[in-house]
């Protein structure tokens, strides 16, 4: 073993062994800047003397696939970005069967490079493109796959080789990049045997639908608002929304519960019978009324109908919504403020592509589709011309009024909640509030418990008296809260009290 000296230069700096790193302050070239230069020069002999011996990803499938390039077909799907999640559940499901065995390889440099398998077979990257695709540590993005915050763990890209029952085959996952100009999730599989590859795609492809963790639960479509302009996919809670929180008049509420859930409960017997499951219901009537309410109720209802909302501007997404329904039925697909996309033609010419879009995925659907359509508008005298332009896509209309002095009554028993409420003035208080709608209610029963909590009402929960109501609805009727009582839908005959 060598033993290291020390001493001092002549410049007064300290002097270690002639292996170590020094600079002269004058830098002028010292003993230990030679040493170092030599090692560097040898490292880099060794490492081009040894770069043939390095594995690289062509060299890996060679060996795995043991045949010759030319005679290698490349199977590749595709699917959206937002399918993520199901592609790597199909494949996960796919390589857990018995008879198979595999190899997960990463791939690190992958990111802004245009490749598939055909071409690392060809050898892109390789040892000579240090910065290309090349074997690695699997990187791995974390994907919603259910509403809370649920997600699974997602390869961003890596190759499995794969021991199909003694049939080798190769595997490329890639996800979505964006930023790259790669908008879909690809899965590309070779071998030597197509026949074998052909069946795996397709089961693949099968299990990615029989897993999808999308089915049975309640989505909404959306555009990325920053980035690079990508479909958002969200996963909601069900709500909770049940019939006796509903307030509609009974024959409006049997129709809805009748189009809706009733042919779902009973969609063996029709279609045994030759009847069609397909159906859409359009639910109208002015702002406030309660039509996002009675969705929610219809999809508390149906517990396990996978559930595609599109609203604003997610409305351009209806062939995306569309696929995902008719991929995971029974499903609801839920179009609120459909005249959006209907505007009166007298003030836009030409023809309105989203409504006929959706009227046209509405009708393309088969006989024995499990999937609603349910519409809601503000302006049904908008939506009628196309409508009728195209009968047969709309089974059911039903208008959502606003509610009269019973519906009103109800109203306030149900927004009271847990508030101890003075009832001995209601009955002035309904009449006064003619011609509101139920969001006027709940937000007069609001202002009263505010009222109440600021005159240091006692007690676990709020006691809000007859004062506090007419107090709340003073202020509402108050002509100062003119456009007030527009949002809130209280523009009908209630009546103010000097």
């Amino acid at each position: 073993m060598r033993s290291a000296s020390f001493g001092w230069t002549a410049h007064g700096t300290p002097l270690h062994d002639a292996g170590a790193a020094t600079t002269g302050r004058d830098g002028r070239l010292e003993l230990a800047d030679v040493g170092r230069l030599a090692r560097r020069a040898a490292r880099g002999l060794v490492g081009v003397a040894r770069a043939e011996e390095r594995e690289t990803l062509s060299s890996l499938l060679h060996a795995h696939l043991a045949a010759p390039v030319e005679e290698l077909d490349v199977v590749e799907e595709s699917r959206p970005a937002y399918e993520h999640v199901n592609v790597q559940a199909g494949l996960d499901a796919w390589l857990a069967a018995d008879h198979r065995s595999h190899r997960l390889v990463g791939i690190v440099g992958h990111q802004h490079r245009q490749f598939g398998l055909a071409e690392l077979l060809e050898g892109v990257g390789g040892n000579h493109d240090p910065f290309g695709p090349r074997p690695g540590n699997v990187s791995r993005v974390n994907l919603p796959s259910g509403p809370g915050g649920r997600v699974a763990s997602c390869v961003r890209c890596a190759v499995y080789l794969v021991d199909d029952h003694g049939s080798p085959l190769a595997v490329l996952l890639r996800g979505a990049e964006p930023e790259s100009g790669l908008t879909t999730v690809t899965v590309e599989i070779t071998g030597a045997d197509a026949a074998t590859v052909a069946t795996a795609a397709h089961e693949i492809q099968d299990l990615a639908t029989t897993h999808n963790v999308f089915r049975g639960q309640v989505l909404s479509f959306d555009h990325e608002v920053f980035g690079h302009g990508g479909t958002l996919l969200q996963l909601h809670e069900r709500p909770a929304v049940g019939p006796e929180d509903v307030i509609l008049p009974e024959a409006a509420a049997e129709a809805i519960r009748r189009q809706v859930v009733e042919v779902a409960r009973h969609k063996d017997r029709l279609l045994s019978a030759g009847q069609h499951l397909k159906r859409g219901l359009l639910l109208y009537g002015p702002p406030g009324v309660g039509k996002t309410h009675t969705v929610r109720h219809l999809v508390s209802s149906l517990t396990d109908t996978t559930v595609i909302q599109l609203t604003g501007g997610a409305l351009s997404l209806i062939s995306e919504a569309c696929s995902v329904a008719r991929a995971l039925q029974p499903a609801m697909v839920v179009v609120e403020d459909v005249d959006l996309i209907a505007e009166d033609r007298d003030l836009h010419s030409g023809a309105h592509p989203l409504l006929f879009q959706l009227l046209g995925e509405m009708d393309g659907l088969a006989e024995d589709a499990d999937v609603v359509f349910v519409l809601t508008t503000n302006r049904a005298d908008l939506l009628e011309p196309a409508l009728a332009a195209r009968p047969g896509r709309v089974d059911q209309a039903v208008e959502l009024p606003l509610p009269d002095a019973e519906a009103r009554r109800r109203l306030f028993e149900l927004y009271a909640g847990t508030l101890t409420l003075d009832r001995s003035n209601l009955d002035a208080v309904v009449e006064r509030t003619d011609g509101v709608t139920a969001s006027f209610v709940k937000e007069l029963l609001r202002r009263a418990a505010l009222f109440a909590a600021e005159r240091g009402s006692g007690g676990e929960s709020l006691a809000v008296t007859a004062e506090d109501l007419d107090a709340a609805l003073g202020e509402l009727l108050d002509t100062r809260n003119a456009m007030t009582r527009v949002v809130l839908g209280g523009t009908g005959h209630a009546v103010r009290e000097d």
